[in-house]
This record gives C-alpha cells, structure tokens and sequence, in this order.
C-alpha cells in the first residue's frame, strides 16, 4: 500500500520536475511494472523477492531523497530570489525618494533660507523689480521737476542779482549826485 501511494506521489509530482527527473521518475515506473510483471502471484497477491524490493526500495527512496533536495533547492532558490525582489524593490523605492526630493529641490529655491517654488520666487522677483521699476521712475521724474524747479531758482536769483547790481548801481550813482550836490552846497555855502 505504501507503494502505491509513493506512486501515486511520484505520479502527482510528475509534471512538476525537470526533463531528466522524469527520466528517473519513468525508470521507477518501469521498475515498478518489471517487478509487477517478474512477481509470483499467489492467490489475489503478487509475491517479490526480498532482494528485489529492498532494490526497489533504495531507488524509491534515493529518487524521493533527489526530489526532496531538488524541491529544496528550488525553495532556497525561490527564497533568495524573494530577497533579491525585496532589496531590489527597497532599492526602486530609495531611488524615487531620491528622485522626488530631486524634484523639489530643482522646483524650489531658497530666499533667505526658506525654500520657495520657483514660480513664487519668480513672481517675488517680478513684483521687486516693478517696484524698483516705479520707484525709480518716479524719482527720475522727482529728479527732473527738481532740476526745472532748480533752474528756476537759479534763473531768478540771477535775476534778482542783475537787478539788485543794478539797483545798487544806481543808488550809489544817486548817492555820488547827492555826495556832489551836498559838496556843492558846502562848498557854495563857504565861498559865500
């Protein structure tokens, strides 16, 4: 009975070894019809040679014990590979935080140790220079009004001199006539 359920294992796991496992699996299955066909039979049983069984029986078990090292094989083989899979997918997953923080340093900028996105620095910057812009055109404008308002100033003062110098001309020049007349007086006065 144990037999039959080793065949019916190998049987079972027929299909799910390599090209020369069922190269060993069919020469156990020919050993088995050998040993079936070769058996005396004694009423409803088959009688094997003690010999011929406990062959049998190291094949079975030698082909048991191959399968079982083959399965594993394939179990640590699957195992590492699982590993592989593991390092390699923590490895993708270090990579795109790598690459998001990438992202957002190469989409940000830093103003006074602050990250800013780009298009708000861009608009900080813009709304800096537009400022500075009109601040600079207005005082360009407060620049020229001045400079007019100063011209003016200069032109009337220059004004106010010229005739102020010729204000002061003619009061000494009436001074001279009044120091004469007055001379002339004292003078009349004494020859008098």
């Amino acid at each position: 009975m144990k037999i039959y359920l080793i065949l019916i294992f190998l049987n079972v796991s027929y299909s799910s070894f390599a090209q020369e496992d069922l190269k060993k699996l069919n020469s156990l299955n020919d050993q088995f019809d050998n040993i079936y066909r070769t058996s005396t039979s004694y009423q409803e049983y088959k009688v094997i040679s003690k010999e011929r069984f406990q062959k049998l029986k190291l094949n079975v078990l030698d082909s048991i014990k191959n399968h079982k090292d083959i399965i594993s094989n394939k179990e640590s083989l699957y195992i590492n590979e699982t590993q592989k899979t593991k390092t390699l997918q923590n490895q993708l997953n270090k990579i795109k935080l790598e690459r998001d923080e990438a992202l957002l340093k190469e989409d940000s900028i830093l103003l006074f140790g602050m990250p800013l996105k780009k298009t708000s620095y861009n608009l900080i910057l813009w709304s800096i220079i537009i400022i500075l812009l009109i601040g600079l055109v207005y005082f360009i404008f407060k620049f020229f009004r001045s400079n007019i308002l100063t011209k003016e100033a200069q032109n009337n003062l220059s004004d106010v001199e010229e005739e102020f110098n010729i204000h002061r001309k003619k009061s000494l020049e009436r001074e001279q006539k009044l120091r004469r007349q007055l001379q002339d007086e004292i003078n009349k006065q004494r020859n008098v």
